[in-house]
């Protein structure tokens, strides 16, 4: 089966794809294609560039930057950019925030935040998951305790991604520790990185990269305005982002450049023609189609921004492929994947150098946005009425 797209989708396809491939920096693109982390600079330097042309926030409300596009340019705008080896604007300002803000914010915060939220000029990252409250975000134990026009914060968040490079943070609290359900008790607070009792301190991962963290949170004072929504609205607020989030971790223009990438891998080591290669590879294309039908489905019928439930589909199968394709590259690198660490002057590969790092880093995709194990349960109960 093909997609087959209208001519003016198919001119608006060319548009994104010459846009991505002249106006980013080559040097960015190949950071990215080559599976090197990007600095804060190029993370920034590029999302500027994006949001300059109007492409940063498409899908924002269009008084705050978006484009009044079709679910289909959407997904498009974010396929081409992905198969141009392109950074994507942030997500935890592009995807996460920045939706929240615009359909729950007061007009001050949306005035205050959105324009320097699409442009980077505010860097955010999430306060979510805790040592005890990852999965089960609803026992999360982080207060806020309101004191005059002040909120006082203590506890602790972890997995904090690229919290090093982060302002400001947005941060699920426990307003009411009385409330019948963990649920109805929690709020969401916004406030700088750099405010007194906030410590910050890396975690090192599998792959040897720190782009997590601990966060720690010692009388933390916030202003009563930085409440996002209603007293005790968090939860609902947090389904909301989790949902965008999850759609976006499908990553389909990602899978499919590796994919394109394994089969230019296997023909250098001589196992373009193996069986068993191409068997994995043309599975894994055809679960990565059915999958595409599904994201497009499920971005049509997400009435008025909201996600609609299948978001959950799209994270569960999509972190499933992206880790097959990087798996399929692992052992196409064979015994040259052991060289993970080695430097600039090694005989092996870059591909081969960063195989089983990339690899290693992504069986985070299983856990992040919520882990997989919860998206059955969600699909079992929202989608199949089990």
């Amino acid at each position: 089966m093909r997609l087959q797209l209208s001519p003016e989708l198919e001119q608006f396809r060319a548009e994104m794809r010459t846009f991505f491939t002249t106006q980013v920096p080559q040097s960015i693109r190949d950071t990215v294609a080559a599976g090197r982390h990007l600095t804060r600079e190029q993370y920034i330097e590029t999302q500027r560039i994006l949001n300059a042309a109007g492409l940063a926030v498409p899908h924002w409300p269009v008084e705050w930057g978006g484009k009044d596009w079709t679910p289909l340019q959407q997904h498009i705008w974010r396929e081409e950019m992905q198969l141009a080896a392109v950074p994507e604007p942030l997500a935890f300002n592009a995807s996460m925030i920045g939706p929240v803000l615009a359909a729950f914010g007061s007009r001050e915060l949306k005035e205050r935040f959105l324009p320097a939220t699409a442009n980077l000029d505010i860097w955010w990252c999430q306060g979510f998951s805790e040592p005890d409250a990852g999965s089960d975000l609803a026992s999360l134990r982080t207060t806020a305790v309101r004191e005059g026009d002040e909120w006082i914060v203590n506890g602790q968040k972890t997995w904090t991604t690229l919290g090093q490079h982060a302002d400001w943070i947005f941060c699920l609290c426990r307003t009411d520790p009385t409330a019948e359900k963990r649920q109805r008790g929690i709020s969401l607070l916004v406030f700088p990185m750099d405010s007194p009792g906030v410590t910050l301190r890396p975690i090192e991962l599998i792959d040897g990269s720190r782009e997590v963290n601990e966060v720690f949170f010692e009388d933390v004072r916030v202003p009563a305005e930085n409440l996002v929504g209603e007293e005790n609205q968090g939860w609902t607020i947090a389904k909301f982002l989790l949902g965008n989030e999850r759609v976006g971790i499908a990553r389909i223009g990602f899978t499919k450049r590796l994919l394109a990438e394994a089969k230019e891998r296997a023909a250098e080591v001589g196992l373009a023609d193996d069986p068993r290669i191409t068997g994995r590879i043309a599975e894994l294309e055809n679960e990565l189609l059915a999958l595409e039908l599904t994201a497009l489905r499920v971005v049509a019928h997400s009435a008025g921004g909201r996600p609609h439930p299948a978001s959950s589909v799209l994270k569960l199968r999509g972190s499933e492929l992206q880790q097959g394709a990087l798996e399929l590259l692992v052992d196409l690198a064979g015994p040259l994947s052991l060289a993970s660490f080695a430097d600039g002057g090694s005989d092996v590969p870059e591909w081969a150098r960063v195989a089983t790092p990339e690899y290693l880093n992504y069986r985070k995709v299983s856990i992040y946005g919520g882990s997989n194990e919860v998206q059955r349960t969600i699909i079992a109960g929202t989608i199949l009425g089990l």
